[in-house]
């Protein structure tokens, strides 16, 4: 099942969930931050030993003081037109995010688990709304399908603002979830 809600991230309860990250892991605003806060400083300690992660690329580590299990950090692209495979990018860090929640799923023997996504890039980021909410539902369907999951992992975007879940809702709408 693919949804969404509308509230903070760190509060959805979930087996998973995603962290908006910028490259070197350590924290920072938004997403991140809110994150960071409330995971605690043994969150901060695990991300310095991952050195880091490439935009569109997906890390994994314990949540700590969160009530989720694991937080995947994915590290979004910075908008700059269109120019720089932006696009490519993104899809890549949904997807990646995926492959990650699958392989955590199978080593724990889960029969099922639910992962909560931000939206991925849309804030000091500034990548279009719109757009990232149409890459972010169209490559988690095609991937949950390619991974096999598509009952046993569920999906839900948290949407901090009104303006995003709105995108959702029609995105969701219009492809019959």
């Amino acid at each position: 099942m693919i949804t969404f809600i509308q509230g903070d991230i760190t509060s959805v309860p979930a087996e998973i969930i995603v962290n908006a990250a910028n490259r070197s892991l350590l924290g920072g605003g938004g997403v991140d931050g809110a994150i960071h806060r409330k995971a605690g400083p043994q969150l901060l300690a695990e991300c310095r030993t991952l050195h880091g992660c490439e935009t569109g690329q997906a890390k994994v580590t314990k949540a700590y003081d969160l009530s989720c299990r694991w937080i995947i950090h994915t590290v979004g692209p910075v908008w700059s037109g269109g120019r720089h495979q932006e696009a490519d990018l993104l899809a890549s860090c949904y997807r990646q995010s995926l492959r990650l929640a699958r392989q955590l799923q199978k080593e724990h023997r889960l029969s099922s688990l639910t992962i909560v996504f931000p939206c991925i890039s849309t804030g000091i980021y500034h990548f279009p709304k719109a757009l990232a909410c149409s890459i972010a539902v169209d490559t988690v369907r095609d991937t949950l399908s390619e991974l096999q999951a598509e009952k046993e992992i569920d999906v839900i975007f948290c949407c901090y603002e009104s303006e995003d879940a709105l995108l959702y809702k029609r995105q969701l709408d219009n492809k019959g979830d």
